[in-house]
């Protein structure tokens, strides 16, 4: 049987959730294909309302994450109302991670099995709403990246964590790259657990509603398609350890590997501040503990951003103007100095965002 669970007046972009219960299972879909399911705060509100009914109904055993369309799950967070709000001067966008950030928490902790299908594009936002679950499943179409250093911000939605706590140093590859990875690269770094078939998703989340969690894995999980990180552990652990940025350009311009000259190419065309900010986040990240107290350094990074010129400008090159042609400012690494980067991490006082410390570890049994 199917229905539809009782939830408050749709308002806004609300209507963008699709919410429904069968069975043992509840299935969330984002439904704004044509802005491939990129998030906005009300669609963010009802993510969070959802779950948390989801979470006391003994009714619902497991909960099911989609996208709907063709093209992915989730490209992120609706930058051109960031663009806007940040030109203005504005507090909307603040207070959307507020709340964007408070569902990656509730995600990561959440006390039922939450299945994430990350097929297709799963970018930044995307990233934040699927890869903090417990079950996350990738196919051959998957494209998993955060890919914020290109438009002048900086990793977010909980990336800094799980980028930080990637093999070697593979994960600054991916944030200061921007680099997207499929299914068994996504694997390898630790932001998906299974690889299904992308044609057999429809039957897996239709099963979940009769079986546990465990057993139609069983039947539906499959070997991926080769990666290509795995071979360049080399290049990648030694270029990405130097101290800064400019010694990471120049171990990977003298590595001797056409992709490592690549990857400093594309990371010297990144926003110098975004990419020098990327790097001391994921530092931060490794020493600051658990999901919450890095969200909540992502929170003060983040609001940070919104008086950067390169937010603006980097969205404006990338997305409204798509000329692709940023000027960013500093326009160089060296023109960045430490005092420019330590002031994104400067405490916020009365704004700061404040997580729930987590409570002892709970197994989810699925």
């Amino acid at each position: 049987m199917s229905n539809d669970i009782p939830t408050a007046p749709a308002a806004g972009d609300e209507e963008h959730v699709l919410l429904r219960t069968e069975g043992r299972a509840a299935y969330l879909t984002l439904d704004r294909p044509r802005a491939l399911n990129a998030l906005t705060h009300p669609m963010v509100l009802r993510l969070e309302r959802a779950l948390r009914a989801w979470a006391e109904d003994p009714a619902v055993e497991v909960v099911v994450l989609s996208g709907a369309g063709e093209r992915g799950l989730c490209a992120g967070g609706d930058i051109r109302a960031i663009h806007a709000d940040a030109r203005a001067g504005g507090t909307a966008s603040a207070a959307f991670w507020r709340d964007e950030y408070r569902l990656n928490a509730l995600i990561a902790r959440y006390p039922k099995p939450y299945v994430a299908l990350m097929d297709g594009i799963v970018m930044g936002g995307g990233v934040g709403v699927s890869a903090h679950g417990s079950v996350r499943v990738v196919t051959e179409r998957s494209r998993v990246a955060m890919p914020e250093t290109g438009i002048g911000f900086v990793p977010d939605v909980g990336g800094t964590y799980l980028l930080a706590l990637a093999p070697g140093e593979l994960g600054t590859h991916l944030a200061l790259t921007g680099a997207p990875v499929g299914a068994a690269d996504a694997l390898l770094c630790g932001l998906a657990d299974h690889f299904v078939p992308s044609a057999d998703l429809p039957a897996l989340a239709a099963e979940l509603a009769e079986y546990p969690v465990r057993s139609v894995l069983e039947r539906y999980v499959r070997q991926p398609p080769p990666g290509e990180l795995a071979a360049a552990r080399p290049w990648i652990d030694h270029g990405y350890a130097g101290d800064d940025a400019e010694e990471i350009v120049d171990r990977l311009l003298s590595a001797g590997e056409p992709a490592a000259k690549a990857a400093a190419d594309t990371l010297l065309g990144k926003s110098p501040t975004a990419v020098k900010v990327t790097l001391e986040a994921l530092r931060r990240a490794r020493r600051l503990g658990p999901l919450e107290r890095v969200l909540e350094q992502e929170y003060r990074v983040s609001c940070a951003a919104l008086a950067s010129p390169d937010l603006v400008e980097g969205i404006r090159a990338q997305v409204i103007d798509k000329d692709r042609a940023p000027r960013w400012s500093p326009a160089r690494l060296a023109e960045v100095d430490a005092a420019d980067v330590d002031r994104w991490f400067a405490p916020r006082g009365a704004d700061e965002l404040r997580l729930d410390a987590p409570s002892p570890t709970q197994e989810v049994v699925w």
